[in-house]
């Protein structure tokens, strides 16, 4: 399915329905259901649209500032210039509406708590497809929205926190996994055991571990469990399968940066720049994470993921917490 046409059909739908759909009268409460329904295609499709080529917090923006603009002209232009009894054009009526909603859902947004779907198993098993997931936008500094450069110093990102950063490749995408190695640190991942600064983290059996992985086919995935420990003493689950190697070589590409790591068929070492940080995901066998795209900038974060907030699937999780 080509969402780009179908999304530019609404745009161009939205306004021929709004032209030739009937006009409201004087004492009608509501707007034509053609009008209502062209405004309807035009947003959805005006969305869809700019999806493709903005993020999400950007195409808030555009929208926020169309419909604050229009509402601002009625109230100090037009208004003024109209007369007592004349009605609101449609426009002006749906500007007015949707203005409050929007500012208040991008602020939201872009400076408190964001929404984020668990998208894939590389963060197992402390988080499962399916989770909805809070984010905490001003963890890492007060920012300003679409530039992401900190305004107001807040606090730093800290080894083993899991974070939500907008993918190097494609920063229209977003991306969760935990922080391995801040800038400067010498961080190494060799037959399955992480070193950070010549310091092997901490690893204990906690079990085995197995879960059912979709996609092309549904199958039956057996890990070992265990416990890592950060330098600084934070303790995390991640998951080993036997039989995988630290790094598939042939799928690392050629990232920014790569000029200060070194691969092997026993894994990897790399020098984090400065202002950038690596990434791993918890399920090390089943994440495509740093080890093959790189490192991610400091204007790339999104936030730190605190909490499971809904998971259709697995009530029980609602409330979980992050670690």
């Amino acid at each position: 399915m080509n969402w780009t046409v179908i999304f530019a059909v609404l745009t161009v739908l939205g306004p021929i329905l709004i032209a030739t759909s009937a006009k409201k009268q004087a004492g009608d409460k509501d707007q034509p259901m053609g009008v209502q329904a062209g405004y309807l295609a035009l947003v959805l499709g005006g969305f869809g649209l700019l999806a493709q080529w903005l993020s999400f917090s950007a195409v808030m923006l555009v929208f926020v500032l169309v419909t604050g603009v229009i509402t601002a002209a009625n109230r100090w232009l037009l208004a003024p210039r109209r007369d007592g009894g004349a009605l609101e054009p449609h426009y002006v009526e749906y500007a007015k509406s949707f203005f409050p909603i929007m500012l208040a859902v991008f602020m939201l947004r872009a400076f408190l708590v964001e929404p984020f779907q668990i998208p894939s198993s590389s963060m197992r098993p402390g988080l499962v497809v399916g989770d909805f997931i809070l984010v905490n936008k001003f963890a890492y500094g007060v920012r300003t929205p679409i530039i992401n450069n900190v305004l107001i110093p807040v606090g730093q990102v800290q080894r083993g926190d899991v974070v939500v950063f907008n993918f190097p490749p494609d920063p229209k995408v977003n991306f969760i996994k935990r922080v391995i190695g801040l800038p400067g640190d010498t961080v190494s991942y060799r037959d399955k055991q992480l070193t950070v600064n010549g310091k092997a983290l901490p690893l204990q059996e906690d079990g085995a571990y197995s879960y059912v992985e979709t996609g092309k086919g549904a199958s039956m995935v057996q890990t070992r469990r265990l416990k890592e420990q950060t330098p600084d003493g934070r303790e995390y689950h991640v998951l080993h399968e036997d039989g995988k190697p630290s790094v598939f070589t042939p799928a690392v590409a050629d990232f920014p940066g790569r000029e200060h790591c070194q691969y092997d068929e026993r894994g990897f070492t790399c020098k984090v720049p400065a202002g950038q940080y690596l990434m791993l995901g918890d399920n090390r066998d089943n994440s495509h994470d740093g080890r093959y795209w790189g490192f991610v900038e400091d204007k790339l974060l999104v936030g730190k993921a605190f909490m499971v907030w809904m998971n259709l699937g697995e009530f029980g999780r609602i409330g979980h917490r992050i670690q």
